[in-house]
Order: C-alpha cells, then sequence, then structure tokens
C-alpha cells in the first residue's frame, strides 16, 4: 500500500526510538473441527541484502517494490513496482538473486518493462485524471505459460468528482504486452455508494495453487459493507476467494486478520495502517497459505507477521453480502514468525513474497521484499526465509 513520504519518514524514525508492544497470542492452528492440524510451519533468517535508495537501472528509478515471484522458466525473480508512472511508467523488473544456505549474496537487475494497455501504450500517471491509472501491487508468474498475472488496486476517490479506477488482475507477456485481465467477484467492485473495497485496501495479494489451476486473491483490508477496520481491541475479517483461471469463483472465506499491536500516537496525523499484502500457496496443499500482515503504528513503526491459514472448514461466504453481525467460520491460522524475532536488521514494509528453490538443509526458501515507496527514510529490503 502506497503511504506518504511524510509518515513513511516519521515511522522509520520512530521505529528506532519506541518499544513495541507484546505479539498477539498465536491463532489456533490450521484445520476445521475435529481434525489434525498437520505439522507447524517453522521459519528461520538465512540473510537479507538491502537495494541501493532509487537504484538508476535502465532509465528507470528502482523502488516501490511491492511484490516479487521466481519465474520457473528462467530461474530469475520479478518483481513490481507500486510507481503509479509518476516516477516512470507502471512498470516491473527481473533479477538474479544469489541466494543460498548461507545468505543473500548478491541482487543483480537484468531487465524492466512497463506494463502496456490494450492499445499497446503505457499507463498514464493519475495526474491526468482520465480514470486509467492503475496502482500495482502483486505480480506472478503462470505457472503454464510463464506469463505474467498482475493485481492492481485502482482507485477510490476521497472526493467526489474523480472518476473510479477498479481494481483489476491483468495477464501481460514477459515484456509487459496486455493480454487480457480476469473477472472479478462482483463484491470486489468499488461503488460510490458505499460498498466494496476502502481505498487503497483493495487487491495486493494474488497466488497459484493447485499447479497453476487455482488463482486465489485477497483483499488488503475488510470490505466497507463488512464493518470497521482493526483497532487495538478487535481485528477485522478480509475475504479471500478462489477463482478458475477463467475467473469462476470456487470460493470465498474470511480471513481473521489481527488487532492492531499498539495504540496509535495521538499527535500523529497519521492512523494506524494494517493488512494482508500478500499470500503465497503451498505447492502441494490448494486450502494451505501462507500469509502476510503487515502493521504501520505512529509512535511503534511496523509490525510484520507471517501466518499459516487454512481454508479446510472455513464458511464459504460468497453468497453474504456483508459479514458484519454474521456467524461465520473464518479461516484457521497459526503464527509462524514475528519478523522482530528474525534477528533482522531492521523491520520495515514488507509486502512481497514467494517460494525460492528447496534447501539442501530440506528446508523450502521463502524470499521477501519491502517496499520503500521511494522513500528516503525507508529501505528495499531482500529476506530470505528458511521453511521447515
Amino acid at each position: 500500500m502506497t503511504s506518504s513520504l511524510t509518515r513513511r519518514a516519521c515511522a522509520v524514525a520512530l521505529l528506532l526510538t519506541s518499544t513495541l508492544a507484546p505479539a498477539v497470542a498465536a491463532a489456533a492452528p490450521p484445520g476445521g473441527p475435529g481434525q489434525r492440524p498437520g505439522h507447524a510451519v517453522q521459519a528461520r533468517l538465512i540473510g537479507e541484502r538491502t537495494v541501493a535508495h532509487k537504484l538508476a537501472f535502465q532509465g528507470t528509478t528502482v523502488g516501490g517494490l511491492s511484490g516479487i515471484d521466481r519465474n520457473p522458466c528462467t530461474g530469475e525473480y520479478v518483481f513490481i513496482s507500486d510507481d503509479r508512472s509518476y516516477l516512470q511508467p507502471a512498470r516491473f523488473y527481473t533479477a538474479k538473486l544469489d541466494v543460498d544456505a548461507g545468505g543473500v549474496h548478491s541482487v543483480d537487475f537484468t531487465g524492466t518493462h512497463p506494463f502496456l494497455q490494450p492499445d499497446g501504450s503505457p499507463y498514464p500517471s493519475p495526474a491526468l485524471g482520465d480514470g486509467k491509472a492503475v496502482d500495482p501491487e502483486e505480480i506472478r508468474v503462470d505457472p503454464h505459460s510463464c506469463d505474467y498475472w498482475w493485481a492492481q488496486e485502482g482507485d477510490r476517490p476521497k472526493v467526489a468528482g474523480p472518476p473510479v479506477v477498479q481494481p483489476s488482475i491483468q495477464f501481460a507477456s514477459p515484456v509487459g504486452d496486455h493480454f487480457g485481465q480476469l473477472k472479478l467477484p462482483a463484491n470486489y467492485t468499488v461503488t460510490m455508494e458505499e460498498r466494496g473495497p476502502r481505498r487503497n485496501q483493495a487487491i495486493e495479494a494474488i497466488t497459484f495453487g493447485a499447479k497453476g489451476k487455482v488463482v486465489t486473491s485477497a483483499i488488503e483490508g475488510p470490505l466497507l459493507q463488512d464493518g470497521p477496520e482493526p483497532d487495538v481491541n478487535n481485528g477485522a475479517l478480509v475475504r479471500v476467494t478462489q477463482q478458475s483461471r477463467d475467473g469462476r469463483v470456487l470460493g470465498q472465506f474470511a480471513y481473521p486478520l489481527e488487532k492492531i499491536f499498539a495504540e496509535n500516537d495521538p499527535d500523529s496525523p497519521w492512523g494506524p495502517d494494517t493488512g494482508v499484502p500478500s499470500l503465497l500457496a503451498f505447492p502441494d496443499q490448494p486450502d494451505r497459505y501462507l500469509v502476510l500482515e503487515r502493521t504501520w503504528v505512529a509512535g511503534a513503526g511496523y509490525k510484520i507477521r507471517l501466518f499459516d491459514a487454512t481454508t479446510r472448514g472455513a464458511t464459504d461466504v460468497r453468497a453474504k453480502e456483508s459479514l458484519a453481525g454474521q456467524t461465520v467460520v473464518p479461516m484457521r491460522k497459526r503464527l509462524v514468525a514475528d519478523f522482530h524475532s528474525l534477528g533482522l536488521s531492521a523491520v520495515d514494509n514488507t509486502e512481497g513474497m514467494t517460494w525460492g528453490p528447496d534447501l539442501p538443509t530440506g528446508e523450502r526458501l521463502l524470499i521477501l521484499v519491502s517496499d520503500d515507496n521511494f522513500d528516503q527514510g525507508a529501505i528495499t529490503q531482500i529476506v530470505a526465509l528458511g521453511i521447515r
């Protein structure tokens, strides 16, 4: 999620001087009632590396990296930038990562391309006000073709007048050519009748499962009709949707987002900011996901948590117009890692993650990236975890 530069600089400064509140208790283990939860997932830090701030590469400014995936056809990684065509056209990068059980040794960018509209032109800046701008947030490599599927949040204007830009999941070639887009569930639609995703809280997370046959997406925060955003006393429910590749909804479930971990600084002009920026299907378990939760609180900084979650046993809510006041069985989840316990040099705005290759240790490599929003006070951090 893109935030203002002022707030981001404030966040980093406060993070260095404040003490975080204790982590919430671990959530219930995956598995429906009466089912064994399966093996607990464990995570350990393998290494990290920081990309130079505003690195110049092939006529572009590297930054705002909010999504990452590994291309099985090339072995390279692809990153999506959330630059909304303010600095350069909305785009993605490819890179070679030298990562093994000994750490993250190098990050070498190899290419960049803009995403193209159906007419072959790059996406314009929102400043034009023509309703064609996009807000890129997530990218996945199609395991069937190695083309790219990418998600963008669209825009719900703060005031009446500017056009609504609907969120979308689009298809692109490895050089950015527009191939089409996925039909989304009706409740993903932004309406001016106070329904649908909140501003800057639409689709930030997509993943392929079931060997590429199922596409799962998550709304970052609760839909307007599903109730208020989390606070220090209560969490919230966000919708996670499984679809076929042609857009048919296979199921929709309520994921329980954690409550805010600390009180917001009352003197800050910015309120707390929390949501689901990424999720990742387990390779051989189509109903099981790693879910990333990212929270920022003025006066406390960032808290990044990774959860093991499942749709097994959860209520299918696709037909529920609203979740507010409804009795539903949410997805079950278990805490895998609180990033403050991993030994990282800094905990920043981590928004993207992907599986890497298996390690000789028997662990699966997990690569994560933080979004610096092009702010001098933030970092582009590549983190490697070993998942067992």
